[in-house]
């Protein structure tokens, strides 16, 4: 009788074993993350506050895609005026698209007149956004505020 009640036990705890699994596997899958890409354009000025806007086109990599308005703000020991054409972005640790649009933190120094680049990693909780682009004008400073993304 005590073997055969180990033996039950055994194949109830196995068959528990075994339903936990499942969900987990699930879990993960649903927890997949897709890799968003951002092509951009944008111009602004800084004269201690800092203000650019712009638009661009998010393409996921689950097919996803959006036309995006894009809107820096901040402030800091900045004097300028620019503009960024054909910059590029990578945006990682999202689930969607929906996952992309809201504020980004945004730190930086820059330095550039006539023809300048620049390059930055900008965060939103565990979201990353990795910027990269060239452009024309005069900056000199440096700055902190937020990158913003929304639905245009």
């Amino acid at each position: 009788m005590i073997k055969r009640t180990f033996g039950m036990a055994a194949l109830v705890m196995a068959c528990a074993g075994a339903m936990t699994v499942l969900p987990t596997s699930n879990a993960q899958a649903a927890e997949a993350t897709v890799k968003c890409h951002l092509a951009f354009s944008l111009s602004g000025w800084s004269l201690i506050y800092k203000h650019a806007e712009g638009h661009g086109m998010i393409t996921c990599d689950n097919g996803q895609r959006a036309n995006v308005k894009i809107t820096v703000v901040g402030g800091g020991l900045t004097a300028g005026k620019y503009h960024i054409d054909d910059g590029k972005g990578e945006i990682s640790h999202v689930h969607g698209i929906n996952d992309v649009y809201g504020d980004y933190a945004q730190a930086g120094a820059e330095a550039g007149v006539v023809k300048s680049s620049t390059a930055q990693v900008l965060t939103k909780g565990t979201t990353s956004l990795a910027l990269a682009g060239t452009g024309e004008g005069i900056n000199l400073g440096v700055s902190a505020g937020k990158f913003t993304i929304s639905k245009r």
